[in-house]
């Protein structure tokens, strides 16, 4: 509980504008990058040292891949294919699940690779945010109403397509879970709200506000930002449950293309974060695959 608290916090300050302000102001890149290092690790000793779980060999690979993270952008040149080599690196890390060894299991049943997983997200936000930066991310944990509104349109635009495509693939049917009413409701809330400031944060930061927009600034072209950025998100989709996965791959895709559609329209990562987890909610609570 101490080192997830600690993570936790960790994680919520990358969203705020204000914090990662006075962050960037403690000193040069490379300092920062060191504390960003050392912030990465420093949950996993709080936990392996109170449940007497530290080993050497797992917490060399951890600060290996976690020191490559954070001095990335303050060692390489800022261009298109370094951005590319990043976003491969901490993909490849994160499909491989590390996570899960590093961390173990504290006891039966209790899997501690969130910590690692929650970690990875937030030392390539602020990796990219200050360390890069990344002009007009406007990355944030609470949406605007403006935000809203354009997140729930585009959701409701995907709607009819990805029935369409699900049903063409046989990829899932309709089951309505079998609960009370308050419990389905309480679920359903809290769902949304894991998707949204979890997987939904992570992928439409990594793959909309950074390399849709990159590509749409290098190459002039938010239309090629927008299919590119889509056909990578299919693509980063192959390996769910199974490999090569297609099916999911190219709903993926096709769900990223109105994710990107929000973010241009709204100019905020924050209205596809809500499209995104508005779909993820949707296909979990009231479908089986």
């Amino acid at each position: 509980m101490p080192a997830f608290l600690v993570e936790l916090a960790f994680y919520l300050a990358s969203g705020f504008p204000a914090v990662r302000k006075k962050f960037d102001a403690l000193g040069p890149a490379s300092l920062r990058a060191a504390l960003l290092s050392a912030s990465a690790v420093l949950p996993y000793l709080m936990e392996t040292s109170r449940t007497g779980t530290f080993d050497a060999v797992h917490f060399l690979e951890l600060t290996g891949v976690v020191l490559i993270a954070a001095f990335w952008y303050a060692c390489v040149p800022r261009g298109l294919p370094w951005d590319l080599l990043f976003l491969g690196f901490m993909a490849a890390v994160y499909l491989s699940r590390p996570f899960d060894r590093i961390y173990g299991h504290a006891a039966p049943h209790v899997a501690l690779g969130i910590l690692g997983q929650l970690m990875w997200i937030r030392v390539g936000l602020m990796a990219v945010l200050s360390l890069r930066p990344l002009e007009d991310a406007r990355f944030g944990f609470v949406p605007s109403r403006h935000e809203w509104l354009v997140g729930v349109q585009h959701y409701l635009y995907f709607l009819p397509v990805g029935a369409a495509l699900g049903y063409w693939e046989r990829f899932a049917r309709f089951h309505l879970q079998t609960m009370d009413w308050w419990k389905f409701a309480l679920l359903l809330v809290a769902t949304f709200a894991g998707i949204l400031w979890v997987v939904a944060l992570a992928e439409e930061f990594f793959f909309r506000a950074f390399l849709q927009q990159v590509l749409a600034r290098r190459l002039h072209s938010e239309t090629f930002g927008l299919l590119a950025a889509s056909v990578l998100f299919g693509l980063a989709h192959l390996p769910f449950r199974k490999f090569p996965n297609w099916r999911v791959a190219i709903i993926a895709g096709v769900l990223g293309l109105f994710c990107g559609l929000a973010l241009i329209k709204a100019r905020s990562v924050k209205a596809s974060m809500v499209t995104h987890a508005l779909v993820v909610t949707t296909w979990r609570m009231f479908f089986t695959t």
